[in-house]
C-alpha cells in the first residue's frame, strides 16, 4: 500500500513539474519587399532618398543620366514643329489653289479662259490637298513618336509608386545600373506579416483562415489570419531555436492582417491560436 502511495506521489510530482506548452509558437516579423528598378540602363546621377526615409507616392527616388533621351526628345519635338509649320504653309497654298481654280472655272464659263489653264489650276489644287493629307499623317506619327520620347525621358526620373520606408540602396550616384536591376528596396506597411513555426504534433490545431493572436515585447497584442501553411516540414530554424522550443520538425506558417502588421522584419513574436 505504501509503495503504491509513493508511486502516485512521484507521478503527481512529475506532472506538477512539467511545464505546459503555453508560450505559444515562436516566429518573427517578415515582409514582402518592393524592389525598385529602372526599365533602361544608365548612370545614377542623383539619389533622392536615404535608408530609413519614409517615402510617399510620387516622391523622387533616383535619377539616371538622360542626355541621350533628352536629345531624342528635342529632335522629335523639332521635327514635329517643322511638320506643323509645313502644314500651315500648305493650307495657305491650298487656299490660294482653291481661289485660282474657282477663278479659272468662272473664266471658262465666260468663255475667257483656256482648258489648259483650268487643268493646271485643278492639278495644283489636288496636289496641295494630297500634300496636306500626307503632312497630317506624318504629324500624327510624329506626335506619337514625341509622346514615346517624352515617356522614355520621364523614366529617367524614377518616383515611388508605393509608400514605405527605404530598406536598402544598392547603387549610388556615379554607379552604372543595368536594365531592370533593383536600385532601391522599400517595405510597404501592408506587406508586413508574421511568420511562425508549429511543431508537427500541433499542426492539426491550425488551418487556413484561422485567426491567431500575435504578441511581442513592448507591443500590443494583434490579431491576424493564417494565409499560408507549408506543405512540408523543416528543421527548427536557428533563429527561433531554444531549449523550450526544441522540436526538431516544424511547419512554417504565415499570418496577415488588412493593412499589414506593425512589426519589423526579424522581430521575435509569439503566436497563439484563437
Amino acid at each position: 500500500m505504501m509503495k503504491r502511495f509513493l508511486s502516485l506521489m512521484v507521478l503527481l510530482a512529475l506532472v506538477g513539474c512539467e511545464k505546459p506548452h503555453d508560450d505559444g509558437w515562436l516566429g518573427y516579423g517578415e515582409g514582402d519587399f518592393a524592389y525598385i528598378s529602372a526599365p533602361q540602363p544608365g548612370w545614377v546621377t542623383e539619389m533622392g532618398v536615404e535608408r530609413g526615409k519614409l517615402v510617399r507616392r510620387g516622391d523622387l527616388l533616383f535619377v539616371l543620366d538622360d542626355a541621350q533621351q533628352q536629345a531624342s526628345h528635342d529632335q522629335a519635338q523639332a521635327a514635329l514643329a517643322q511638320a506643323r509649320a509645313s502644314l500651315t504653309q500648305e493650307r495657305s497654298n491650298l487656299s490660294y489653289a482653291a481661289t485660282e481654280l474657282s477663278r479659272q472655272d468662272n473664266l471658262a464659263k465666260a468663255g475667257a479662259g483656256t482648258p489648259s489653264q483650268r487643268d493646271q489650276a485643278l492639278t495644283q489644287y489636288q496636289q496641295s490637298r494630297a500634300r496636306i493629307a500626307q503632312l497630317e499623317a506624318q504629324i500624327r506619327q510624329m506626335t506619337a513618336s514625341l509622346g514615346g520620347a517624352a515617356y522614355t525621358l520621364s523614366q529617367r526620373r524614377v518616383v515611388a509608386q508605393t509608400e514605405g520606408p527605404v530598406q536598402d540602396i544598392y547603387f549610388r550616384p556615379g554607379e552604372y545600373v543595368p536594365a531592370s536591376t533593383p536600385v532601391i528596396s522599400l517595405l510597404p506597411p501592408a506587406n508586413v506579416y508574421a511568420r511562425f513555426f508549429v511543431p508537427e504534433t500541433e499542426l492539426a490545431k491550425v488551418h487556413l483562415g484561422q485567426q491567431v493572436r500575435i504578441s511581442c515585447d513592448g507591443c500590443k497584442p494583434m490579431t491576424a489570419t493564417i494565409t499560408f501553411i507549408a506543405a512540408q516540414e523543416e528543421f527548427t530554424p536557428p533563429v527561433i531555436f531554444s531549449v523550450g522550443n526544441r522540436e526538431k520538425l516544424v511547419f512554417k506558417l504565415e499570418a496577415r492582417a488588412p493593412g499589414g502588421l506593425p512589426l519589423h522584419p526579424g522581430q521575435p513574436i509569439q503566436v497563439r491560436a484563437l
